[in-house]
């Protein structure tokens, strides 16, 4: 079997949303307009946020329209008691100084073992963490435990917004297996994918790190490597280029719901099956679950001849390449004012006095913004799973199912209102009443009311 992970969103419904704005997408075979035009990382065409973290400069309207990436910091997170320190990508307008980690979808403090929860509740998308920096070959590692049962994928990759990707990747009806694989700018080549056997990923830790060199990977389990890739070995000889992961890079944990019905029958069945959204853990503790313990970020060198014009910011030199050789260092600005803005005017919409400051990723927002009149998404079938057994490029799904659009959410959860020690196949606890709690932190992305976005990736050929 071959496995394929990609790099854009199947799209939701957006009739019962956004009355009179037109609606477009961008794509290998049309850009964003100049109204609208950033490209994000799912395939929507907008200004503000869509310019930033992993914005596409290749189907943007001008390579620079996105926002430069933040360089990288090393930075050692561990997630107890930590969701009031990640900012809701709603309200965030770019300023890495503000937090370290984004969220959408639903995030819980789990007291009881210092972790963070990223939570699918019943017919939603499920959840994506997020880094506010790129980084540009390093090493990265996480302590997590995956989530579990068929359908129930959970990830954790490296992804560009020219759709260079590393990845591991958990289908949640075996345990005992990592799925990992690569990506050069989102081409589809179902080569590239390798398993690691470990075991029980779901009751047990496990630390997966990705360690990019300019000339070699490597994904590791607890400090054993477990497969390793060499640059030269994806010289492409029409192309005279080398197929590698190259460009600075955000750093993505999630779990989606790769076995919901509406997916391709192809994916429904890479994903163990179709997910049931009534198993034990839909009742309680009142959604599917991952577990993240800790990150770990250490930044390489830049390689050897970057331009460099500053400290602060990767960005390319021009809209020519999107190699490694293309990208500089700068002093650019990596953020905006407001969600009118785009790299091509940073200061739309700002009055004289207006400043960025931490209220941009207040965590406790409930503004909806005026964001939904800066996007422009169109519902092609260029970002949907193809039905039969040859897979498009997809790696980002949507709750469009249930119609529950709801808030993204914070809250906390103990022990002693819902147990995450639990077997193989089914969650086990004596409490049948703890209920993921309700919280308003903000709307997801500048849509929610669309969509729900969330990250990961895979397919079955």
């Amino acid at each position: 079997m071959q496995f394929l992970a990609s790099v854009l969103c199947l799209i939701a419904t957006a009739a019962q949303v956004i009355d009179a704005t037109e609606i477009y997408s961008c794509n290998a075979t049309v850009s964003c307009p100049e109204e609208f035009p950033c490209c994000s990382q799912y395939g929507q065409c907008g200004t503000g946020e869509y310019c930033i973290a992993n914005c596409n400069p290749i189907f943007s309207y001008e390579y620079d329209a996105c926002l430069p990436g933040p360089v990288c910091k090393d930075i050692s997170t561990k997630f107890d008691n930590y969701t009031s320190k990640v900012a809701n990508i709603n309200t965030y307008l770019g300023n890495a100084n503000d937090a370290d980690w984004l969220y959408t979808g639903t995030i819980l403090d789990y007291d009881d073992e210092g972790s963070m929860i990223l939570a699918m509740p019943k017919n939603s998308g499920g959840s994506v963490l997020t880094s506010s920096r790129d980084i540009w070959y390093g090493k990265i590692s996480a302590r997590l435990k995956s989530s579990h049962l068929a359908g129930v994928i959970t990830a954790f990759i490296i992804f560009s917004g020219v759709q260079d990707e590393f990845d591991f990747e958990w289908v949640g009806a075996d345990l005992n297996t990592v799925q990992t694989n690569y990506y050069w700018q989102g081409v589809l080549d179902y080569h590239n994918s390798a398993n690691i056997s470990t075991n029980d990923t779901f009751d047990s830790y496990h630390t997966y790190e990705i360690d990019w060199h300019e000339d070699y990977t490597t994904w590791s389990i607890d400090g054993v490597i477990g497969r390793t890739l060499f640059r030269n070995e994806t010289w492409n000889e029409t192309l005279q280029a080398y197929k590698y992961p190259q460009t600075p890079s955000r750093i993505q944990l999630s779990i989606w719901p790769g076995g919901n019905v509406t997916n391709a029958p192809g994916t429904i069945a890479w994903a163990g099956g179709e997910i049931d959204w009534n198993a034990d853990d839909i009742t309680d503790p009142g959604y599917y679950y991952a577990i993240v313990n800790e990150i770990n970020v250490t930044c390489y060198d830049a390689p050897s001849g970057t331009s460099q014009n500053g400290s602060d910011s990767y960005i390319y030199k021009n809209g020519k390449g999107f190699l490694q050789e293309d990208v500089m260092i700068s002093n650019k600005r990596f953020y905006l004012d407001t969600d009118e803005g785009t790299g091509l005017n940073i200061t739309a919409g700002a009055t004289t006095s207006s400043t960025v400051s931490s209220s941009s990723t207040s965590h406790n927002s409930t503004s909806s913004e005026s964001s939904t009149s800066h996007i422009s998404t169109s519902i092609t079938s260029s970002t949907s799973h193809n039905s039969s057994s040859t897979i498009t490029s997809t790696a980002y799904q949507n709750s469009s199912s249930t119609g529950d659009h709801s808030s993204a959410s914070i809250t906390s959860v103990s022990k002693s209102s819902s147990s995450h020690s639990s077997s193989r196949s089914t969650k086990t606890s004596s409490s049948t009443t703890s209920r993921l709690a309700s919280a308003n932190s903000g709307s997801l992305l500048s849509f929610n009311n669309i969509i729900i976005f969330f990250s990961a990736l895979g397919l079955l050929l």
